[in-house]
C-alpha cells in the first residue's frame, strides 16, 4: 500500500493517511505519557526475582520487569509470554516450551531455551519463595533442544505445574545470573535486567516508589503507557488523589465508591480470594492442643466481626480456607458458629478454672495470651475485636501493635502466641499446602496431623479434576477440625480507576493466585 500512496497527488494521500487513522484497527492506539498507580504501603521491595518482598504486591512490582514462560488472560486462560507454544507428554511427564523468537532481554540480547534451563538449575539451588522446583513440584531436568525449544521434565505428576511454575517463575538472563552467587545482595541496575514490558527506572525504598519506563522492544509490542509509576498513597488520600487527577488508580473502600462513580471511575470488585487469619503458634502450650484452638474458634463471632470491623463489607472466614464461591470449597465441616458456652466447655475440659476477675486459670495461673497485630488493613480495630471477644470468654489478652514486617519476622521465629494476619491466593487448591504445612510466616507450618499433610500432597499429584475435588474436600474437613489457624473473614476487595487503562481482576490471579487487578496484559490492550 505504501508503494501506491506514494504516486498518488499529494492531498490524496494526506486524505488515505487520515482514514486509516480513524478506521477501527489501523493505525496505533494514542501513547499514554504517564500513568500513577497508588499504593498504602510503598515499599515491596527491590522489584528483583530474589529482593522484592514475597508478598502479591512484591511479585506484581517485579512481574512487570520480568516474564514467565506463560501468562493468564482475564477469564484466567493461559495464554503465550516468552513460550509462544507448549505441549505435555504424558508418557515422558515433561513439557516442551516453544519460545518467542522476537524476545530480547533489556539489554538487547536474545531470550533463548539456554535461558530457561538456566533459570529452572538457579532457582533449584537458590529457592524462590513462590516457586518451588524441588520435590513433589519439582523438574528433574531442563532439556534445551535447540535454541528456542527447551523440555522440562517433571520428577512427579504436579496437576498444578502451568499455573504454579509456568505462569509464574521469572525467567533470568544466564548471561547476567550465572556469576551471581547470592542473590540477596545481587542488587545493582543488572538485577532488573528482564525481559517484560517495563524496564526499571528508579526505585526509592524510602519514600515507597517505583519508575518504570516502557520497554520499546518488547516481543509483545511496545505497551501503551511510557511510564508507570507507583507511589506511596495513605488510605485516607486515596479518594482526594483520584478525583484530584494525582493517581490514577488505586485500591479503595467500599464507602467510596458512590462518590468515585459519580465522578466517573471505574469500580472493580474481587471475588473472596483474599483472607484475614488468626495466626496461633500450635507449638505452644496451650494451643498445642487441639481444643484450646476449637475453643479460641467457637469464642469469636465472625458475622459480627464483619458487621464491626468491616462495616459489613465481606463474609465470616470459611474454617476450610476456600470461601463459599470457590469451586474446592466443602460445605460439609464444622462452620464454628459462634458459641461462648461450647468455648467455655472446652476450656474447662482442659483444666481451666474460671476466677472472680472473669478470666480462666489453671494451676494457679491466669490464661493470658499475647495477641499482636498490626495498623495496615484496618487490623488495629480487628485486634481490639478480638481482644474483646476471647476476653468475654475468660482468656486474658494483652494487644499489642506493630508495623507488619515486623509482625511477620516475629511469626517466623515463633515468637508470638496469636497473631492478625492476611493473604490472598485462595483460588487454586495448590495453595492449601504453602498455607498450611510450608516453611515461612505465610504458612500455619502445621504438620501434626500426618493424614492432613498426606491428603495435601496427593491432591498435587491427582491429574483428574472429580478426583482430586474429593481428595480436596477431605483435606479441608481434617484442616477445620484441627484448626491450626482460623480463617477471620474474607472481605470485599475494590479497586478504581480512571478508565484509561481497562484493568481487570484475572480469574483465578495473577501467577500462582494474586488478587490484584495490575494484570500487565491491560498494558498491553490484551
Amino acid at each position: 500500500m505504501s508503494r501506491i500512496i506514494s504516486i498518488l497527488p499529494k492531498a490524496t494521500a494526506v486524505i488515505l493517511a487520515i482514514i486509516l487513522l480513524i478506521l477501527p484497527g489501523c493505525g496505533n492506539e494514542p501513547q499514554i505519557e504517564t500513568y500513577t498507580i497508588a499504593d498504602s504501603t510503598g515499599d515491596w521491595g527491590y522489584p528483583s526475582p530474589y529482593l522484592r518482598y514475597s508478598r502479591g504486591p512484591g511479585y506484581i512490582r517485579m512481574s512487570f520487569v520480568f516474564d514467565t514462560l506463560i501468562w493468564r488472560n482475564e477469564s484466567g486462560d493461559f495464554i503465550p509470554a516468552l513460550a509462544k507454544e507448549w505441549t505435555y507428554d504424558d508418557s515422558d511427564n515433561a513439557y516442551t516450551f516453544e519460545l518467542q523468537e522476537n524476545a530480547k532481554w533489556h539489554d538487547g540480547e536474545p531470550v533463548t531455551a539456554e535461558d530457561i534451563a538456566f533459570t529452572v538449575d538457579y532457582v533449584k539451588s537458590h529457592p524462590d519463595p513462590f516457586v518451588t522446583l524441588i520435590g513433589p513440584s519439582g523438574i528433574t531436568e531442563a532439556v534445551v533442544i535447540d535454541e528456542h525449544t527447551v523440555k522440562l521434565y517433571l520428577e512427579s505428576l504436579y496437576a498444578p505445574f502451568l499455573y504454579e511454575i509456568a505462569g509464574t517463575m521469572a525467567i533470568l538472563p544466564k548471561h547476567i545470573w550465572e556469576d551471581v552467587e547470592d542473590p540477596m545482595t545481587f542488587d545493582g541496575p543488572e538485577a532488573v535486567i528482564g525481559s517484560g514490558p517495563y524496564k526499571l527506572i528508579d526505585y526509592d525504598k524510602a519514600q515507597g516508589t517505583y519508575l518504570y519506563e516502557a520497554f520499546d522492544d518488547y516481543y509483545q509490542g511496545k505497551p501503551k503507557v511510557d511510564r508507570l509509576v507507583f507511589v506511596k498513597t495513605s488510605e485516607e488520600m486515596v479518594t482526594a488523589a483520584l478525583t484530584q487527577g494525582e493517581v490514577d488508580a488505586a485500591g479503595i473502600e467500599e464507602e467510596m465508591i458512590d462518590s468515585l462513580e459519580s465522578q466517573g471511575f471505574t469500580i472493580l470488585k474481587s471475588s473472596y480470594n483474599w483472607c484475614a487469619k488468626l495466626t496461633i503458634n500450635h507449638q505452644k502450650e496451650p494451643m498445642n492442643q487441639k481444643e484450646f484452638r476449637q475453643a479460641l474458634a467457637y469464642a469469636i463471632d465472625r458475622q459480627e466481626l464483619v458487621d464491626v470491623t468491616q462495616r459489613g463489607h465481606g463474609i465470616p472466614g470459611s474454617p476450610c480456607l476456600l470461601a463459599p464461591d470457590n469451586y474446592w470449597y466443602n460445605p460439609d465441616i464444622e462452620q464454628y458458629e459462634y458459641n461462648l458456652q461450647k468455648a467455655r466447655q472446652l476450656l474447662e475440659g482442659l483444666g481451666y478454672v474460671l476466677n472472680d476477675d472473669g478470666f480462666y486459670t489453671k494451676n494457679g495461673e491466669v490464661l493470658e495470651l499475647e495477641l499482636i497485630s498490626q495498623t495496615s488493613y484496618g487490623f488495629e480495630e480487628v485486634g481490639q475485636f478480638l481482644k474483646d471477644a476471647l476476653e468475654d470468654a475468660g482468656i486474658k489478652i494483652d494487644l499489642v501493635m506493630m508495623e507488619g514486617k515486623s509482625l511477620d519476622a516475629k511469626v517466623e521465629a515463633w515468637d508470638f502466641d496469636l497473631s492478625v494476619y492476611g493473604h490472598g491466593g485462595l483460588y487454586e487448591p495448590s495453595i492449601l499446602p504453602r498455607v498450611i504445612t510450608s516453611s515461612g510466616f505465610n504458612s500455619a507450618r502445621y504438620t501434626a496431623n500426618e493424614e492432613l499433610t498426606r491428603l495435601l500432597e496427593e491432591q498435587l499429584h491427582e491429574m483428574d479434576p472429580d478426583a482430586r475435588l474429593v481428595i480436596v474436600q477431605q483435606a479441608e474437613a481434617l484442616y477445620a477440625e484441627d484448626v491450626p489457624a482460623i480463617t477471620l473473614y474474607h472481605p470485599d476487595s475494590y479497586w478504581a480507576h480512571d478508565g484509561t487503562i481497562d484493568w481487570y481482576y484475572t480469574d483465578g490471579g495473577i501467577a500462582s493466585g494474586i488478587p490484584i487487578p495490575l494484570n500487565k496484559m491491560s498494558l498491553l490492550g490484551k
